[in-house]
């Protein structure tokens, strides 16, 4: 009898490839067209300026413009690979200084078999951050410490990037003052970021998304640590892992671990207030951890060239992920150069215009999630989508807080989701979009519903 072959997963870079190849086809596909775009004095930024689509002369990917388009998209990336070569390094010197390990050691001798609580602590401080100063991009460079204490404590790197990624994205799509989306697209939208009923709406809002995502975290780690077999990553090679929990429970807590892990919170403080009291960006916050990647090298007496090893070891480690994320970028590069991303915009705000007024704050979500596809970036969706759906919202009879909470919802939850997003934080975690798929299918159907339910509240109580 023959065997049954197993299904051998296509490797990560094979599967980004492929959606650069369907995004050069659709271009051939689709007409072209584009809005026109005014300056706002008041951001700062351009915005679509409704009514004005016209269609233009196609310009198709064809196979010499794709290979352009990649290498472009490895150009467009270089501020994200380099704030992430810059975040690990610090990482590195954090890791090599062992100060994560004795602090987690301190903390499960205080907690002893309740380590399990580290992940709904941390989950919602990631997830406060998202919700008031907007923490997305800057989260990332936290990915790598967090999978060295999930391993460490007996999970897999899901549990330990799911922590970050999952915690700031999460409070994203409930965001309460985030600046990036709810501050813009009030701003797009003419009408005032806080009111005491819209406030009060969206605490609770949060206060769901996060219960959510923390349940639905909390029982994937409670299975992998009864049973290892039922992780997504079994039988995947694991490069390293860090010390065990034994060892950290027996590790001491020196002075120079104290001073390390006090330069750490630091940087988290300048962090918080340099994007929220400075626009600080990648530029700023890159220099930020580069800047304390030196100054903790020195207080653990690691001379130059301990500090330029540490470096580049860790930079080796990110390689993989700086590919992926100028793969990933490349997707964006085909679609602007093919002139269809409006295109797709205008087709998907036409659908909502021409539902019934009871499915129209519904359709906005979906229109969301599914432009958002195309367009990941959060302040980017929001000066072309916000000055196209707010008139809808009126034009349907919705209220625009509803149309900015769709937008919130689909531009933030997706990103865990679909590849031209979550391809960066795969990188970042070092696991394969096939993994993290399998892992996070479920929790974005679940978010979905909940967004769904919220909307539907908020239209009945007339936010």
């Amino acid at each position: 009898m023959e065997k049954k072959r197993n299904f051998r997963v296509p490797h990560p870079y094979l599967i980004i490839f492929a959606i650069i190849l369907v995004s050069a086809v659709l271009t051939w596909v689709l007409p072209a067209g584009t809005f026109e775009r005014q300056m706002s004095d008041e951001l700062g930024r351009e915005l679509v300026v409704p009514g004005s689509y016209q269609s233009i002369e196609r310009s198709p990917v064809g196979p010499w413009m794709l290979l352009q388009c990649i290498y472009q998209g490895f150009v467009n990336s270089a501020d994200i690979s380099f704030f992430l070569l810059f975040a690990c390094g610090y990482v590195g010197i954090l890791m090599k200084s062992g100060t994560l390990d004795a602090l987690v050691g301190a903390i499960l001798r205080k907690m002893k078999d309740k380590d399990y609580l580290l992940i709904p602590i941390f989950m919602m401080l990631f997830g406060i951050a998202g919700t008031t100063f907007g923490m997305n991009e800057e989260s990332w460079g936290f990915i790598p410490i967090f999978v060295a204490i999930a391993l460490s404590l007996g999970y897999d790197r899901i549990v330990g990037a799911g922590i970050v990624v999952v915690g700031t994205t999460t409070g994203c799509a409930g965001a309460i003052l985030n600046p990036f989306n709810v501050g813009i697209a009030s701003d797009i939208a003419g009408v005032p970021m806080i009111t005491p009923q819209l406030t009060v709406f969206r605490i609770i809002t949060f206060l769901v998304f996060m219960t959510c995502s923390i349940v639905y975290m909390m029982r994937y780690a409670a299975k992998i640590k009864k049973n290892p077999e039922k992780s997504i990553l079994y039988g995947v090679k694991e490069e390293g892992g860090g010390k065990s929990r034994a060892e950290m429970l027996e590790m001491p807590f020196s002075g120079r671990q104290k001073i390390t892990l006090a330069l750490f919170i630091a940087l988290i403080v300048c962090l918080a207030v340099g994007v929220t009291e400075f626009g600080f960006y990648l530029n700023e916050l890159a220099a930020l951890f580069l800047g304390f990647m030196i100054i903790t090298g020195i207080v653990n007496q690691l001379n130059v060239t301990g500090l330029a090893e540490a470096f580049i070891e860790s930079s080796k480690n990110m390689i993989f992920a700086v590919l992926m994320i100028g793969f990933a970028r490349s997707i964006e590069v085909v679609l602007t150069h093919g002139n269809i991303i409006d295109t797709v915009v205008l087709a998907l705000s036409e659908l909502v215009q021409n539902l019934p007024p009871e499915l129209s704050a519904f359709g906005m979500l979906v229109v969301q999630n599914l432009v958002n596809m195309f367009i990941p970036s959060g302040t980017g969706q929001a000066v072309v989508m916000m000055p196209i759906m707010a008139p809808v919202a009126d034009l349907v009879g919705l209220s625009r807080y509803v149309a900015i909470m769709a937008f919130q919802f689909g531009d933030a939850f997706s990103n865990i989701f679909w590849p031209t997003a979550c391809a960066i934080t795969c990188a970042a975690m070092g696991i394969g979009m096939n993994y993290w798929l399998k892992f996070v299918t479920k929790l974005f159907g679940i978010m979905f519903i909940l967004q769904t339910v919220m909307l539907t509240i908020a239209v009945a109580i007339g936010i």
